[in-house]
């Protein structure tokens, strides 16, 4: 079964790219051994950096189920996440991801996500792009706002 879905995935990458609508990245979720929704990577053709193929499916299923979280589904990518998508997964919290390439694979096609991997380790102070911290007590407003909020919905 398992074999079904990633082939699925790695046809969506494959066919991306002969029509030209975008990289060579396909994903699909899977709930009680249904496809939900399927998600190509469509960065270039949209102009949106975040249009990566597993994002699109889990926007896609999301909406579908009517929820936030993939409870029970299951991410096959043809590709291992990169730091993006792979936050994105753990923010929907499927029970499972399978990827068939590798993200060494994926460098090798020019794909290369390391240096964003190294990035995230970095102190702010020293990553490529300045990041600086501005009005942290005015910001604090909104997180005590729902934190007294009784009816929020956690995540």
């Amino acid at each position: 079964m398992e074999e079904r879905f990633m082939q699925r995935a790695i046809e969506l990458a494959l066919e991306n790219v002969r029509s030209g609508r975008g990289g060579p990245f396909g994903a699909l979720i899977v709930k009680d051994g249904a496809v939900i929704s399927e998600g190509t990577n469509r960065v270039t053709s949209t102009n949106d950096p975040t249009a990566h193929a597993e994002m699109i499916a889990i926007r896609e299923a999301c909406a579908k189920l009517g929820t936030f979280q993939l409870d029970g589904c299951e991410l096959y990518t043809s590709c291992e996440p990169c730091p993006m998508c792979l936050g994105a997964i753990y923010w929907a919290r499927p029970a499972g991801v399978f990827y068939g390439a590798s993200a060494a694979d994926a460098a090798a096609a020019q794909f290369d996500d390391a240096f964003i991997f190294r990035e995230i380790a970095q102190p702010t102070r020293l990553r490529k792009i300045p990041m600086s911290q501005l009005m942290r007590d005015e910001a604090l407003v909104a997180f005590r706002a729902w934190l007294d909020k009784s009816d929020r919905i956690r995540y």
